[in-house]
């Protein structure tokens, strides 16, 4: 207990001198008492009205309507506030959101961790507590964050995600094939932002690769993409031994593998592999589809990206065209997932733009075009950590569950100014809005007085 505590005070230090926070949140010792606040436990539609909550060490050890005290420790007035959990994303990049695309043409691993690691204290920032890196190498950046010495996000890591040749992760240039299979690896390949496999062997051998890394999940590319410039988005990648072959070795490690895949004949071999986590799926137009995601207990994670004003820019006429068709499919997605009754969980997958990046909350706040407001925080919260839990025995935070306020729950917690179950455009601003943000304990944004 005395170690659970003085990682509190280090990670409660560390974060006043980054964001210069009140003198009442850099007091990381004794337990919290939160007042007068209503809660969306994340499950339930009705708010738990003018509740109170105790928050001892790293976990929510009480809930109750009654008056409470704690005994040498803290109290803070919620006034009236919604608190809701920390949010959850489960299609994020800590690498490819917060690096140019000018850095993979010329940049290196050393420019890219700094700025993950800057931009996994922006995502914390905006209310993300937990998120799922489906695509890199941030394991430092999670190690500092879960050691409290650099403010970031909880992470579920896939580790670099693995693509065939001529795939949605071949990011070698036009000239550099045919490959001789004695040459040297290629720089990206090399420091695992992304990892090449062709044949069952080498499937086998990088998957195994990623999760002795320490991959909580594997990440796979079944389907053509929209930034990578050789693989037109109706392209199956992979064949089904090969993706057999990956779920076999994710299974054997006991978590699951998921997959980058818009189109349904892809989806299908994919489901029939042994997928659980369909990435996109933008362009399904088979019921058929996801009537087997249904049966199978496949999620699909969808993300609201539209051909709007906040539309990805891309350098190249190739990608732009086909960001245009797959979001093109984006409402139906999410129209015919929701009448199949298919599992669907919440991601934004921004890219190669900070600025982009920066709009992670408002991407949520867009399923208010087809989803109610308790729907898309279920969605953001409870029903993304059912999906993370997928990983097993790979999770790496088994101390309490997620996305929910419950007692035995871990303290990832928002002090909301306003319902954000009547008004869904509140997560969208997470500076004006967010009066306070708790990850793990310890408190990271507190603007009450």
């Amino acid at each position: 207990m005395r170690k659970l505590k003085l990682k509190k005070l280090t990670a409660a230090l560390a974060v006043a001198v980054s964001f210069c926070l009140p003198a009442s949140a850099q007091d990381a010792s004794g337990p919290i008492l939160f007042t007068n606040v209503n809660v969306f436990d994340g499950v339930n539609e009705a708010l738990i009205e003018n509740a109170n909550v105790v928050v001892t060490d790293n976990l929510i050890t009480s809930i109750s309507t009654e008056p409470l005290a704690v005994a040498g420790g803290r109290v803070i007035d919620g006034g009236g506030r919604t608190m809701i959990p920390g949010l959850i994303d489960v299609h994020w990049h800590t690498y490819y959101a917060n690096v140019p695309v000018n850095i993979m043409a010329s940049g290196d691993m050393p420019e890219v961790a700094i700025m993950g690691m800057t931009g996994a204290k922006d995502t914390l920032m905006r209310g993300f507590t937990t998120i799922r890196d489906v695509g890199g190498n941030p394991f430092a950046v999670k190690k500092f964050a879960d050691a409290g010495t650099h403010p970031g996000p909880r992470m579920y890591i896939s580790g670099p995600p693995i693509s065939q040749t001529g795939g949605h992760f071949d990011f070698r240039g036009k000239n550099d094939v045919p490959s001789n299979s004695v040459d040297v690896l290629p720089y990206w390949e090399r420091v695992g932002l992304v990892a090449l496999a062709d044949g069952v062997p080498e499937a086998i051998k990088r998957t195994r690769e990623n999760l002795r890394m320490g991959a909580t999940q594997i990440k796979i590319a079944g389907g053509g993409g929209v930034t990578s410039l050789y693989d037109p988005v109706d392209v199956q990648e992979y064949t089904f031994e090969e993706m057999k072959a990956i779920v076999d070795v994710a299974k054997t490690w006991n978590t699951y593998v998921a997959a980058h895949i818009f189109t349904d004949a892809a989806i299908q071999t994919a489901i029939r592999a042994g997928v659980k986590s369909i990435e996109h799926g933008n362009l399904i137009k088979d019921e058929k589809t996801l009537q087997m995601m249904k049966d199978n207990g496949v999620w699909l994670s969808a993300q609201p990206l539209l051909n709007d004003e906040d539309a990805l820019i891309f350098d190249n006429p190739v990608s732009t065209a086909k960001f245009i068709e797959v979001t093109d499919g984006t409402a139906a997605n999410y129209k015919l997932a929701k009448k199949m009754g298919v599992k669907i969980a919440f991601g934004t997958d921004m890219l190669f733009d900070p600025s982009a990046a920066a709009k992670q909350g408002k991407m949520l706040s867009k399923l208010d075009e087809w989803f109610t407001p308790y729907e898309a925080l279920k969605m953001a919260t409870s029903d993304n950590a059912e999906l993370l839990m997928m990983s097993g025995p790979r999770n790496p935070y088994q101390e309490g569950p997620l996305g929910v306020i419950a007692e035995g729950a871990y303290a990832d917690l928002i002090l909301v100014d306003g319902n954000p179950l009547e008004n869904l455009d509140l997560v969208g601003d997470a500076e004006a809005n967010f009066d306070l943000i708790m990850k793990d304990g310890v408190i990271y944004k507190n603007t009450l007085q």
